[in-house]
């Protein structure tokens, strides 16, 4: 197989890159430069929101093109259109933000979403990932791949979510936990998004699928447990109800990354149907696991992980944390 990667450098595109190169691919990966693709690959340059910054494209053939592009829908467009005839498949690592807020728990693939357009300049994360779909299907049809992903953790997170939490149950002492501790959660693993990514385009699927590991997999208990056993420090998780979270004005999911209370917002987010995905191949590792590995990836940087620059690093002040834990 031959595999065209737009991106390839960080997180979701790196990961897939890597699995990709496991199963002895030809990797192509176009960037911009700004970080190293995985060795083993062959580079190709280019800014995509640039004139011409598609022009080292114009030539190649591949039976795979996956892209992660999220921002202006044009850009995918104008990829998409461009490799149509050269490229056997495009895989778009799309988003469930498509589906229209508020999504109810248990909703599948055919569920009422947000409006886009290929042609859209980028508006909001929903409209960009849906034009960004749209962009796909229509210079592929039923060759095209759109891979709806919940949230994302894993090695080489450049969100700041998990490593937030980590890094801050590795500090030790009392620790804000969100209650309820049994509250389920749905993310899926960067490594379990690559495989089945990689997987259901070798097999020619199409369409929409969402991608997160089913309802129940982990808990938010289960997540901060796995975070303090891999970390090995002191950590006193002090789970808290979330009335008196919201209460004091903390914002969830930023503030208190993964975690939502159970409102609209939360079975909007960890309410995905998933049969599809599971009937066609996923597989979702333990808990345990993502984060194990997820911190043993922090402990090599030997600084700082990872930031997007468009993305706010997520977190709670630490003298918030000890006022709401009244220390």
């Amino acid at each position: 197989m031959k595999l065209l990667m737009l991106g390839g450098t960080e997180f979701v595109g790196r990961a897939i890159t890597e699995d990709a190169l496991a199963r002895g691919w030809e990797v192509t990966v176009f960037h911009r430069g700004r970080h190293a693709p995985p060795p083993g690959t062959r580079a190709l340059h280019g800014d995509r929101t640039a004139p011409g910054g598609l022009a080292a494209l114009a030539e190649g053939r591949w039976d795979l093109v996956v892209d992660t592009w999220g921002g202006a829908p044009t850009a995918v467009r104008d990829s998409a259109r461009l490799l149509s005839g050269r490229a056997g498949r495009y895989a778009y690592v799309s988003s469930r933000s498509v589906y229209a807020y508020p999504a109810p728990a248990g909703q599948a693939e055919d569920g009422l979403l947000v409006d886009g357009s290929a042609d859209a300049d980028s508006t909001a994360y929903a409209e960009d990932k849906r034009g960004g779909e749209l962009a796909a299907l229509d210079a592929f049809a039923d060759r095209a791949l759109l891979v709806r992903a919940g949230l994302i953790l894993g090695p080489y997170e450049n969100v700041g979510r998990l490593p937030w939490w980590l890094n801050r149950i590795a500090r030790g002492g009392p620790v804000l936990a969100p209650g309820p501790r049994d509250l389920p959660i749905q993310y899926i693993d960067v490594r379990d998004l690559a495989r089945w990514t990689l997987d259901a385009a070798e097999a020619g699927l199409g369409g929409p699928y969402n991608l997160v590991a089913p309802a129940g997999h982990a808990t938010m208990g289960t997540l901060l447990d796995a975070c303090a056993a891999a970390t090995g420090g002191d950590a006193d998780l002090r789970w808290t109800d979330p009335a008196a979270i919201l209460a004091a004005g903390v914002e969830p999911w930023t503030e208190l990354p993964v975690w939502l209370p159970e409102d609209e917002s939360y079975d909007h987010m960890f309410g995905g149907d998933v049969t599809r995905a599971l009937e066609t191949g996923l597989r979702c590792r333990p808990v345990t696991e993502t984060v194990a590995d997820t911190w043993d990836w922090l402990r090599t940087l030997g600084g700082p992980a990872p930031q997007r620059s468009d993305r706010p690093a997520p977190g709670l002040a630490a003298e918030r944390e000890a006022a709401l834990l009244g220390l």
